[in-house]
């Protein structure tokens, strides 16, 4: 005879549907169960987790700095560190912005991106550089709290406000001594409070009661006050808490973020030596390889970065990251062909999205296959939105440029501007075709436009004014501008000779 679904019980269901990850389901099962009874704790827990795993993020990944850690950090072991030493200064033959494009927020453009990838690339701590986002206009948190807070509530919106979801535990008449007793329930309230609710005080007092019931030796406990130190900020009294639970217990994920406490400490070297030491515990983990990888690409180590991501392609042969990454590599190594297969296999895997079509196109571009490209930036635009369509067209202009058909490029550069007023690169370009066509006035427009949006980032639009200015005779715009972009790349030759020229005629003068 087939069950009837009536009949079959909430809470199984609900354990069955958790199993499966259909959490809202699972959440919808639980509050029948705790409609009928309230103080059924295996559905209390049930929907504890349901509810974590449904929001909580990868306590693992590195996120966005806000406004509020960038101005006012006190952390920071040394205000001139040593070049290498710091994601401020990553190596002191490295130039910002020279070897791979960036963002207006300092975020790289290409590889793999992940959070945190924003973080301190510039070593831009100014008021109007933290306020500006990737694009200048954009929102930024305050703070990484207020980030996920905005999570929190975003996610709370989407429930149904007649449900039993939205602010279900109340959080301030909890008594931590008498859930702390339960160990389940304990750890399971945890998750909720730090990734749902959003609230790491409680968390962090939580997490000492039972940290202090288990006379200070579960590990577990100790590494949850480690992450509820570090959502507050408090990143030597969590280093502290990781080791030791690492000393009770070596765990891959707590090593891991215990090079985050470094990192956000902007002590990266110690970072390494950490990781380091765990890899030579854990040698076949890629996680802890794919750290060491991401630590190297924020100091500019793309030697060191692109052999560890090898090292992770051995032991995971489908990492999407490692394989993205080791892609922009060999891009930027003048080695396209190379680059083109590692993206073929992205695709191979069913990976499509509008940025790996744009490099398969860009790849097949710099292989000669010209016909295989414009393929490949169509299907770039069939999948593309408003974020990332202006570097498609963009791309298509420098196709077109190189083709010799200067009127697509023409075209392309101005829908990319249409589409992002803000991208100062087609600016500078349009910029130059615009004095290929004679139009003086509609070129100094075009560059002013890019210094504008990009002020400390670009140097090209600066070097293309001051050779404008200096060949209709403004020589001391040509000076101010060509002095603005040694600036931001110090060993531009090009930049060099002219100002040595400007010097020469303004000394004549």
């Amino acid at each position: 005879m087939p069950c009837v679904r009536d009949q079959v019980d909430p809470l199984w269901l609900g354990i069955s549907r958790y199993r499966r990850r259909k959490f809202d389901e699972c959440t919808m099962d639980c509050n029948t169960v705790l409609t009928k009874n309230p103080r059924d704790q295996a559905a209390l827990w049930l929907k504890l987790r349901s509810l974590a795993e449904a929001n909580g993020v990868d306590d693992t990944e590195l996120e966005d700095e806000g406004i509020a850690e960038l101005l006012l950090d006190e952390n920071s072991t040394a205000t001139m560190p040593r070049p290498g030493t710091s994601l401020a200064r990553p190596s002191s033959s490295s130039v910002p912005g020279s070897a791979r494009p960036m963002t207006s927020g300092g975020r790289p453009v290409t590889g793999f991106l992940r959070p945190g990838s924003s973080r301190r690339s510039g070593g831009e701590s100014s008021v109007e550089g933290a306020f500006r986002g990737e694009r200048p206009g954009t929102s930024r948190p305050m703070t990484t709290m207020g980030r996920e807070v905005r999570l929190a509530t975003a996610s709370l919106a989407t429930l149904d406000p007649a449900s039993t979801n939205a602010g279900f535990v109340d959080v301030e008449r909890l008594n931590m001594s008498r859930i702390a007793a339960r160990p389940a329930l304990a750890m399971a309230l945890g998750h909720y409070l730090l990734h749902v609710d959003g609230n790491p005080k409680k968390a962090l007092e939580l997490a000492a009661e039972s940290t202090r019931r288990a006379q200070f030796q579960d590990w577990w406990w100790k590494a949850f006050l480690g992450r509820c130190y570090y959502r507050l900020g408090l990143l030597r009294e969590s280093e502290k808490q990781f080791k030791s639970a690492l000393k009770d217990e070596d765990m891959v994920a707590t090593h891991i973020e215990l090079s985050k406490v470094y990192i956000r400490l902007d002590i990266p070297k110690t970072a390494l030596e950490a990781l380091t030491d765990a890899r030579s515990a854990h040698p076949h983990e890629p996680q802890l390889a794919l750290q060491v990888a991401r630590i190297h690409d924020m100091l500019q180590e793309n030697a060191e970065s692109e052999r560890v991501y090898k090292q992770v392609l051995t032991q995971e042969p489908s990492n999407v990251e490692a394989i993205a990454c080791l892609a922009a590599n060999h891009f930027y190594s003048d080695q396209p062909e190379i680059s083109l297969r590692y993206y073929r296999r992205l695709l191979q895997m069913g990976l499509q999205s509008t940025e790996i079509w744009n490099n398969v196109g860009l790849c097949c571009y710099y292989s000669a296959q010209y016909d295989m490209a414009i393929t490949c930036f169509t299907h770039a635009l069939e999948l593309a939105t408003d974020e990332n369509m202006a570097d498609v067209w963009y791309n298509i202009g420098h196709v077109g440029i190189g083709l010799g058909d200067l009127s697509l490029a023409f075209q392309a550069f101005k829908v990319a501007t249409s589409v992002d007023p803000n991208h100062a690169e087609a600016f500078t370009n349009l910029g130059v075709l615009e004095l290929r066509k004679q139009n003086v006035e509609g070129a100094i427009s075009d560059f002013a436009a890019a210094q504008r949006i990009s002020p400390d980032l670009l140097y090209e639009p600066y070097f293309n004014n001051a050779l404008l200015s200096f060949k209709i005779g403004n020589f001391q715009d040509a000076f101010t501008s060509v002095n603005k972009a040694l600036s931001i790349f110090p060993g531009h030759t090009e930049s060099k000779e002219l100002l040595s020229a400007l010097e020469t005629v303004l000394a004549v003068l």
